[in-house]
């Protein structure tokens, strides 16, 4: 977890500073008003750099306001985590490797969502349905990204890595396919 210092010592005036009172209250230092976890929401979905301290104790409380905002999407609509995928995370914990699932998920989540601007910046005229065709090509690639990890090896890493490029360069040509790119 990140301290309150680290997190305000990357270049105070872009990191939105929001503090956290223990009425539970969250107040924007920039804008000078009082905020809901729907507008910490926005922020992120903008992209906004943004760390949540403790008003009193200064403490980063960055990482709990972001589970907290998963927590309501998973509970208000269509989850994204399956009760699989979330004992598999579970499991993890305490583990030998859990100092890796952390990075090998940062890293493959943030794979996917450069390959996924790429295309979009390639391909901006998708429509939603060609989205959706290939959205649903990615649930075994989600479903198994966990399989066989409860107990890894030494070469987990690798494997997953392998099967993960492997998936995806197959769902890359099911999607040119749709798109009519590839006969």
């Amino acid at each position: 977890m990140k301290s309150a210092k680290s997190a305000s010592s990357r270049t105070p005036d872009l990191v939105r500073t929001i503090k956290k009172y223990p009425n539970r209250r969250l107040y924007d230092t920039e804008t000078s008003t009082y905020v809901t976890l729907t507008e910490i929401k926005k922020l992120v979905l903008s992209a906004s750099p943004l760390v949540v301290l403790d008003a009193k104790t200064g403490e980063d409380l960055t990482r709990a306001i972001l589970l907290q905002i998963i927590l309501e999407e998973e509970s208000a609509g269509v989850p994204m985590f399956s009760e699989a995928v979330l004992s598999n995370i579970i499991r993890f914990y305490g583990h030998a490797m859990q100092g890796h699932m952390g990075s090998y998920l940062e890293n493959h989540v943030q794979s996917f969502m450069d390959w996924q601007s790429k295309l979009g910046e390639s391909s901006p005229a998708l429509s939603p349905e060609v989205w959706a065709q290939f959205m649903q090509l990615q649930t075994p690639l989600m479903q198994n990204m966990f399989s066989g990890l409860v107990n890894p090896s030494e070469n987990v890493m690798t494997q997953l890595q392998e099967q993960l490029q492997k998936q995806i360069h197959k769902n890359t040509e099911q999607l040119l396919g749709v798109m009519g790119l590839r006969t």
